[in-house]
């Protein structure tokens, strides 16, 4: 009888302890990460996702109250400002811009919008984001082995295609008749990681363009005879380098571009069929046979990544994600960690034209690991990778982005 009371007390333990454990609540799993598909994004009350929509519209007057005060027309503020260059005249398209336009995207939900974010407008150096992400494509592929590779050892040479060029014209025999883009001694030494970064002082004139003559020098007995930094040394901000990276890239893929980005980015990410990725007039290489544009990194003189901010958007999500949409894997990830990576001689530039918050400088409001896509304008798009956040912001003040980011956190 003992014997049978002992088991039935060990019963009632164990039923106890059991039943004890199984009354500990589990936590649900995190919802899954929200993804708009093409033509349709979802729109979410703030108070939806324990956001404040007073908050929320104070940060969106702000940005309508911080309108840029850049002239609407772009050709006109060219004109004003980098065609004062040497050699600064456009070759590129120019068109008039949007009013103060934005999208403020939480968790992947649209939660605020403000002027007219369908418009197709130029962005300016958020291109440089799009040359960066097809380079990170090209290591992907295996179409390059490391960033810390060289350029030159990739690099074929290149016909510049114009129809009225000939080659039986005495007064030009024994010059060059093909472009090489690292084919010096001193670029020769320049890697991809050099020129993602702005650091190659890569030398030489593409497209009309002498790297000079972009943001010259106030000496003028420089433009000329200053000698080049040695790669890695020292960043300069500078368009006619990042073409000549938009042409070694096209060098690598063997095709244009913007069918490149199309196919392995924008048409995964839903982005609409409206955007386009302008060259110069003078741009044209004959690559396997065919002419192809070899497109710009900016709009620096024209041209560039003409864009609505809902596409943005969707490019924003996809850097807050590191490259992955949906179920795929459309950019690694150890790009963005790249990309990301603080440049030795310029702390809050990572590849171009990842801008980072490096001890907050850039953001005392926001996290140090939010970063920017950001072009002339000011073109805007905000990644809070902390507070799952992206948004874009056109056509505002360049002091505008911590006033932004300060109402919205």
């Amino acid at each position: 009888m003992k014997h049978i009371a002992c088991i039935v007390l060990a019963l009632l333990v164990h039923a106890f302890v059991f039943g004890q454990k199984s009354k500990t609540p589990v936590a649900p799993p995190p919802p899954a990460p929200y993804f708009p598909d093409l033509g349709n994004w979802v729109r979410r009350k703030p108070e939806e996702l324990g956001l404040s929509s007073a908050k929320i519209q104070d940060a969106i007057q702000y940005a309508k109250a911080e309108e840029s005060t850049t002239p609407k027309d772009l050709q006109l503020a060219h004109y004003q400002t980098f065609g004062r260059e040497p050699f600064g005249v456009a070759v590129g398209p120019h068109q008039m811009r949007g009013p103060s336009t934005g999208l403020i995207i939480y968790k992947g939900y649209i939660v605020g919008e403000w002027g007219e974010p369908e418009r197709v407008d130029m962005t300016f150096s958020v291109t440089k984001s799009f040359v960066s992400t097809i380079m990170g494509l090209a290591l992907d592929q295996g179409l390059i082995r490391s960033v810390n590779d060289t350029a030159y050892k990739s690099m074929a040479p290149i016909w510049v295609w114009d129809p009225q060029q000939r080659f039986d014209v005495a007064e030009q025999f024994g010059q060059p008749q093909l472009l090489n883009l690292f084919n010096t001694s001193h670029n020769r030494r320049i890697t991809w990681d050099h020129m993602l970064r702005q650091t190659s002082s890569w030398e030489g004139t593409l497209w009309g363009k002498p790297d000079w003559a972009d943001r010259p020098s106030t000496n003028v007995n420089e433009w000329m005879s200053k000698e080049r930094a040695a790669p890695g040394t020292v960043h300069e901000y500078n368009d006619v380098r990042v073409n000549a990276l938009a042409m070694a890239a096209l060098n690598l893929w063997r095709k244009p571009l913007p069918q490149v980005i199309k196919e392995k980015i924008m048409d995964p990410i839903g982005a609409s069929p409206t955007w386009r990725w302008f060259g110069y007039h003078n741009s044209w290489v004959i690559m396997d046979g065919v002419p192809v544009q070899a497109v710009g990194g900016g709009g620096h003189w024209g041209g560039g990544m003409f864009i609505n901010a809902f596409d943005l958007a969707r490019f924003g999500l996809l850097s807050l994600h590191k490259g992955k949409w949906k179920n795929q894997q459309l950019l690694s990830s150890s790009w963005y960690d790249l990309a990301t990576t603080p440049t030795p001689v310029q702390r809050d530039y990572g590849f171009m034209n990842f801008y980072l918050n490096t001890d907050q400088k850039r953001a005392p409001s926001a996290p140090a690991s939010t970063f920017f896509h950001l072009g002339n304008g000011t073109n805007l798009v905000i990644v809070v990778p902390e507070k799952e956040l992206v948004v874009v912001a056109r056509w505002v003040k360049g002091d505008a982005l911590d006033g932004i980011l300060k109402r919205l956190l």
